[in-house]
């Protein structure tokens, strides 16, 4: 399966073991990277992915059976690939779309200590990936989390970047923390009391959007209805995949966003 060693590309750094899980779809001159919010995987980005590249067939291969993994060895040094680094290709007008799984999540190592954790790191971490892959420069998009990963890399690198997108995501600062009031409280509340990814689904619909946005209507349905089936399937995936680490992440919410 396919892994980028972060380490190999962050001079000077002490070997840490970092593997991060990936996949590439398509083949092309515009490379696209695809960087998940918190507690997602690269799985969270099939429709985009179909959308970009009109198929959901990884370039690199299928999946190989893997025994369950505990954080200890999920963290461990492993042997170098065969293949380090994957050479750019010019390849005609065609997308090439790459997706990952963030540190800490999914089939990448979980780094047991909280000091290994922060977007400016997981930034370097995409750095180190786009280095892996032989890319010099690549359309970054970032959902969530990841678009605050995707910021950092922007203000690290900005020459690698052919062009930013950003999907629900803060600029920081206590502005982002939302005012206390009847409708906080009450939101809060019943996210609480939600006990399958559908209930939660539908209150996390009302924590981002406003009542005038969702109940537009697009073709024969709303907007509500759409993000709804959206945002079903990836808290499923979200209940699925928390690791044991997942409070570790919770540091990125009270430094990162205030930053």
């Amino acid at each position: 399966m396919p892994y980028c060693e972060v380490d190999r590309y962050q001079a000077g750094d002490k070997w840490e073991g970092v593997r991060l899980f990936y996949r590439r779809y398509g083949r092309g001159a515009t490379k696209v990277l695809l960087v998940i919010g918190l507690a997602g995987t690269h799985d969270s980005w099939g429709p985009q992915i179909r959308g970009l590249t009109g198929s959901m067939e990884p370039a690199d291969g299928g999946d190989e059976p893997t025994a369950a993994r505990t954080d200890e060895e999920a963290g461990a040094p492993a042997a170098a690939p065969a293949t380090a680094t994957v050479e750019e290709e010019d390849v005609g007008e065609g997308i090439e779309v790459c997706c990952f799984d963030n540190r800490g999540v999914g089939r990448s190592s979980i780094p047991p200590h909280k000091s290994y954790y922060s977007t400016s790191i997981m930034a370097r971490d995409a750095l180190a990936l786009m280095d892996h892959l032989g890319w010099k420069k690549a359309h970054v998009f970032g959902h969530s989390m990841g678009a605050m990963i995707s910021c950092k890399l922007a203000a690290m690198a900005p020459h690698r970047l052919s062009s930013l997108a950003l999907l629900n995501v803060t600029g920081g600062g206590m502005e982002c923390f939302p005012k206390v009031d009847a409708q906080m409280l009450s939101l809060a509340f019943r996210f609480l009391r939600a006990r399958t990814p559908e209930q939660r689904a539908l209150v996390d619909l009302e924590t981002h959007y406003t009542k005038e946005y969702l109940d537009e209507e697009v073709g024969s349905c709303t907007r509500r209805a759409i993000l709804y089936k959206v945002n079903a399937i990836y808290l499923h995936g979200v209940f699925i995949i928390l690791p044991a680490s997942f409070t570790v992440c919770i540091r990125l919410i009270f430094l990162d966003y205030i930053c």
